[in-house]
This record gives structure tokens, C-alpha cells and sequence, in this order.
């Protein structure tokens, strides 16, 4: 009798049992969720058995992620802190090729740019530029600019340092906030710092990212007060930042700094203290109120600098 023609009456074998994602592979281990058959690149080793990677995934979906203490996402690094570095320094290599780029994005409330190099004096014809004319981008890309490598007083000494603060003092920042609202902080700070300039040193031209560092000590002395945790030495941090403050007034913004250290303050309160009940609500609800406050700041400095018609 041929074996592919069994006799009648005779059963037929049993098809063996196959992965619920791939037809074609034979598997004989069930998931000890779905009782699914899956293969060996479809099922994951579980307590007891094995699950399929479908009911792994539906099981992640259910876990509640870990928070840091103020209700940020945990990240494996300071993405944030890395980025803003990235960008600080993207935007030095652009002033070296373009150096008129200071004076058309740095914090200036109001004032006449000097003429391109190729004016022609027959023909220009001067006008004023800055904030209170239109220029509100200075508000935010000033604090990403720095002075030139020769620039007095300080040179290439001046992105250099505000870096190496960004960079320690951003880190511990980001792991105690997570990603986006290390970014509100330093932002707002950065919004606060430019406004203090726009209202109490309008014809001024400002860049820096410093008035934002000084924000995020601000941000991070409040932070700390309110967990118990000063791993940096919160108290003889502020001591230094607002004794440089001082000292410096005489070639720095020290309108900046402190527009950003008072920003920084209230930001790191409004992060700090909110509730655990609805926290992510209540703090973009803080985060909102600093600032509106950031724009009354702006507002009154564009009507003292706009004549009434």
C-alpha cells in the first residue's frame, strides 16, 4: 500500500501546530497568557513558561511608568541638557561665519544697527531694530549667542564657562524634572532674563546664555530646598552666582542675570510645590502664570519705549 494514499477509513496525521504569527514555522510552546502557539522569535520568557510578544507588550501598556520626584518622565540621559549645549555651540559656529549675526538676534529693546560693510552712504538710509519694533524672536535667540573668541572682556571664555554650568547644573536639573519641564525652566528663565534687559537696559545689545544658567540655580536651589536633597551645594551656589553678579556688573548683564534668576526661582516654585493630585495640571497652570508675568515685563518695557501718538 503507498504511504501518500493511506486505506480508507484510516485517519489522517494531525497537521502539527504552528506560530500564531508565522504560518509556516511549526511550535508546540503555548503562550501561558493566550494559549497561542508562537515561535521561538515570538515568545518572550515569562515567571512561569513563556508569553507570546503580544501579551508582553499589553502587559508594559498596563505598568505605570516611574516618575522622577516631581512627576517627569525617568530618562537614561540628559538629552535636554545635551541639545541645549548643541545648540549653543551650533549657533557659535554660525557667528564665526556671519559675525553681523549678533547684532540683528541679540536682546536689544531698541536702537540703530551699524551699517553692512558694503553700505553705500549715498543710499542707506539708518532705521531703527529691536524688540519694541517688532523684533520679539531677540526675547528667545539672544540667550543663545555668546561674544566673540576676541571679543573684551571675556572672548571665547564667555560660552565656554556658561557651558560648563549649563552642563553640571543641567544634568542634576534634568533627572530631578525629566525632559520637558527641564525645557519649560530653562526656556522661561532664558524669556525672563531677556525681558529684564528689554525693560531696564533697553538700548543695550545682550546676548548670553547665562541669564538662563542663572534661572536654572535658581530652579534648582527651590528644587532642592523642597526635597532635602543638595547634592551641589544649593546655599554656596547661590552665594557665588549672586556675588559674580555684583562684580561683573560693571562689563556683564547683571540685568540679565538676575531677570533669569528670578524667573528661575518662580518657575523651580511652581514645579516644586505643586500638589501630587492632578501635579501635571497644576504645574502647566504655575508654569503659564510665570509666564504672563515674563509678558507684563515685556509690555511695559515696549510702552516706555513707544511714544504715544
Amino acid at each position: 500500500m503507498d504511504a501518500a494514499h493511506p486505506a480508507p477509513g484510516a485517519q489522517a496525521p494531525e497537521a502539527a501546530p504552528t506560530c500564531f504569527r508565522h504560518p509556516d514555522r511549526e511550535s508546540y510552546v503555548r503562550c501561558t497568557r493566550c494559549d497561542r502557539n508562537a515561535c521561538p522569535d515570538c515568545r518572550r520568557e515569562a515567571a512561569v513558561g513563556y508569553q507570546c510578544v503580544e501579551c508582553v507588550k499589553s502587559g508594559h501598556q498596563g505598568t505605570r511608568q516611574a516618575r522622577t520626584a516631581f512627576g517627569g518622565r525617568i530618562t537614561a540621559r540628559p538629552y535636554a541638557t545635551v541639545a541645549l549645549i548643541a545648540l549653543n555651540v551650533a549657533a557659535y559656529l554660525v557667528e564665526l561665519v556671519r559675525p553681523e549675526t549678533l547684532d540683528r538676534f541679540g536682546v536689544l529693546g531698541s536702537g540703530v544697527l551699524a551699517p553692512p560693510a558694503d553700505y553705500d552712504p549715498a543710499t542707506y538710509v539708518p532705521h531703527l531694530s529691536g524688540i519694541a519694533h517688532g523684533e520679539w524672536e531677540r526675547l528667545l535667540t539672544g540667550a543663545f549667542l555668546h561674544l566673540g573668541p576676541t571679543t573684551w572682556p571675556m572672548g571665547i571664555l564667555h560660552i565656554v564657562f556658561n557651558m560648563y554650568w549649563l552642563w553640571n547644573l543641567g544634568r542634576v536639573v534634568e533627572d530631578r524634572l525629566g525632559v520637558l519641564r527641564f525645557l519649560a525652566l530653562y526656556l522661561l528663565s532664558a524669556l525672563g532674563s531677556s525681558a529684564m534687559i528689554y525693560w531696564l537696559a533697553p538700548h543695550s545689545l545682550a546676548v548670553g546664555a547665562s541669564g538662563a544658567v542663572f534661572g536654572l540655580a535658581g530652579g534648582y536651589w527651590v528644587l532642592s530646598r523642597r526635597q532635602g536633597y543638595d547634592p551641589l551645594g544649593g546655599n554656596q551656589m547661590m552665594i557665588t552666582l549672586v556675588l559674580w553678579m555684583v562684580l561683573s556688573a560693571g562689563f556683564a548683564s547683571w540685568q540679565g542675570h538676575l531677570g533669569g534668576l528670578l524667573t528661575g526661582l518662580a518657575a523651580g516654585a511652581a514645579l516644586g510645590y505643586a500638589p501630587r493630585q492632578q501635579r501635571g495640571l497644576v504645574q502647566a497652570i504655575n508654569l503659564t502664570a510665570v509666564l504672563a508675568l515674563v509678558a507684563v515685563v515685556a509690555v511695559i518695557a515696549t510702552d516706555q519705549l513707544t511714544p504715544i501718538s
